[in-house]
């Protein structure tokens, strides 16, 4: 018994001084990694889930001011750094998600240089692997053409493909397409259905327009009742066009009483949303005066809001009111 005991108490002795001895630098890359690992498999998890916020934001139809807040505020509230998750997509180009949100990045200028030709490359990249938040940035880019070809074509294609496939966003884009002739020949009957279809989902964008189709008569009936209660409905819901197009419709009583006031605080709402079309209302107010008290400072300055996002009447409102 004693000859065991003196036996084990030797190794277990052996093993402290061994302990002792090792050198503490052998054992911390072993915690790195491991920290490392959880990191890692933490902040892939973080890319899907910003990805398919994205993803619910685009269906719902919120513009891109709304989707790329919504992306900080989850950001923001857990803890990460913007840089950190760059660096992370800089290094981990494997999956399609990973691919497409470095692609927003680069659009919207996110800790790197504003760079659309190579967010529409790294979209087209991930729309090729059968992404479909990359697919319908993608064809937004060929409808606008922001600083890359634009290609109609394609942009019907991809809108159809999704469309039929349910995604809401698709169906009011292809509702936009049979509207204005992108990539087909217009027709309202089909622009109306689609826009239906869409606002029938919850799409913000196609509520929206399906009341521009009951304001104007487009593929139905003219019904400027109706047209008011879906931009009240799209306003509602958040949307910058909503809340303009309603605005509008108390500025010249489209289906409601005119309420200039009421127009006025809708349009400053939606242009702080940076919405270009109430920027462009908004600044025009301030330029006129009318019931309200000219100031050519805030005309001027919501101009160059609405004419930075490529508004032409507000380009020439500009231009007219630098060189008085």
């Amino acid at each position: 018994m004693s000859n065991i005991y003196n036996s084990s108490h030797k190794v277990l002795t052996q093993i402290i001084q061994n302990f002792d001895k090792l050198d503490m630098k052998e054992i911390i890359p072993t915690t790195q990694n491991i920290n490392k690992s959880i990191f890692e498999e933490d902040l892939s998890i973080m890319i899907d889930e910003l990805v398919n916020i994205n993803f619910d934001d685009l269906n719902k139809g919120y513009d891109d001011n709304v989707r790329k807040q919504h992306l900080f505020d989850y950001i923001f509230n857990h803890g990460m750094i913007l840089q950190e998750i760059y660096n992370w997509l800089l290094n981990n180009q494997y999956h399609s998600n990973s691919i497409y949100l470095l692609g927003y990045f680069n659009f919207h200028g996110i800790e790197t240089n504003n760079n659309k030709q190579k967010a529409f490359k790294l979209y087209q990249v991930a729309a090729e692997l059968e992404n479909i938040v990359a697919q319908l940035d993608l064809s937004d880019m060929y409808i606008s053409g922001n600083e890359v070809e634009k290609n109609y074509d394609k942009a019907f294609e991809m809108s159809t493909k999704l469309a039929e496939k349910g995604n809401p966003n698709a169906m009011n884009r292809l509702g936009y397409c049979y509207d204005f002739g992108i990539g087909i020949d217009t027709n309202e009957h089909k622009a109306f259905e689609s826009y239906q279809k869409a606002a029938d989902l919850g799409n913000t964008n196609g509520i929206n327009n399906l009341a521009w189709c009951y304001e104007n008569g487009l593929g139905t009936n003219v019904n400027k009742e109706r047209a008011f209660e879906l931009y009240q409905k799209a306003a509602d819901l958040g949307n910058a066009n909503g809340i303009n197009s309603l605005g509008c419709c108390y500025d010249v009583g489209c289906g409601t009483n005119i309420n200039k006031q009421k127009a006025f605080e809708l349009y400053e709402e939606a242009a702080n949303l940076g919405n270009d079309y109430a920027q462009y209302n908004l600044a025009l107010i301030y330029e006129k005066g009318n019931e309200f008290k000219k100031d050519i400072a805030k005309a001027i300055y919501w101009y160059k809001k609405s004419a930075k996002q490529g508004h032409e009447y507000a380009k020439k409102h500009l231009d007219l009111l630098l060189n008085k």
